[in-house]
């Protein structure tokens, strides 16, 4: 996923992102974790900024501080959310994403699964439509790209075709999931 931070901040930006481990979203899906009125307030506090203090969060929402840090913890355990350092890749060299849409024959899993092996790749996902699975890559540079997308994607048993999409400019890119 791709953040481009403007040239005032850090090239790291500390955030919670909302998101399911895959193997959660497959044993889940149509469905989700309960998640009570209080936890999504401190999701919604914590998506704001991910580095606030069990203290602030707990005089936000009324609740103790290990009571804070007890249901940080079940959420990241629950794969509801995770920490990450969310990074600019342009500031550490990676200057060429895109979108690459690959059309399968047999069985989608198994090319995702090897897809999700490349490095670059940072998100694979299956897909209804025209392609099969969609995968964003961040590459050094064009070389690179075509490299993992001829070398790598197209050597897949089951890949059929490719379509990349090469990203100009990020117009918008959130992490802020609607709870509501």
């Amino acid at each position: 996923m791709i953040v481009h931070l403007g040239e005032e901040q850090p090239a790291v930006q500390y955030d919670y992102i909302l998101r399911r481990k895959a193997k959660d979203l497959e044993s889940n899906r149509g469905g989700s974790a309960r998640v009570d009125n209080v936890s999504l307030r401190i999701i919604e506090l914590l998506q704001g900024d991910g580095r606030l203090s069990y203290a602030t969060i707990a005089k936000e929402v009324g609740l103790s501080e290990a009571a804070v840090r007890h249901r940080v913890q079940r959420l990241i355990d629950l794969g509801v959310m995770q920490i990450v350092a969310v990074t600019d890749p342009l500031s550490l060299g990676m200057g060429r994403q895109a979108l690459v849409g690959v059309k399968v024959s047999g069985d989608l899993v198994a090319v995702a699964s090897e897809i999700s092996k490349i490095k670059e790749a940072d998100y694979v996902v299956i897909c209804a439509g025209s392609v099969d699975i969609f995968v964003e890559i961040v590459a050094k540079d064009d070389e690179r790209l075509l490299q993992i997308i001829n070398g790598e994607i197209r050597a897949i048993p089951g890949v059929v075709a490719t379509e990349a999409f090469v990203y100009l400019r990020l117009a918008k890119q959130t992490y802020s999931y609607s709870s509501k």
